[in-house]
């Protein structure tokens, strides 16, 4: 699980990248769940998690950005 204040450090190209990642992540989670091959499926909703807050952070910097 990624926190907050190490988002916070990363750059727009950073955290783009970091988002690519993980939902490329969630895609292969979800093939796993539908084929009864998840190891661990608690990381499902750490990643859905993950993605939320990249998305939160992208938004506030582009709502200041716009003020």
């Amino acid at each position: 699980m990624t926190k907050a204040t190490d988002l916070r450090a990363k750059t727009e190209d950073q955290l783009s990248e970091e988002l690519g990642n993980l939902k490329r992540e969630a895609f292969n989670l979800r093939f796993q769940a539908a084929t009864s091959q998840l190891e661990k499926p608690s990381r499902v909703r750490e990643v859905r998690r993950d993605i939320a807050r990249i998305k939160t952070l992208q938004n506030e910097r582009s709502r200041s950005a716009a003020k």
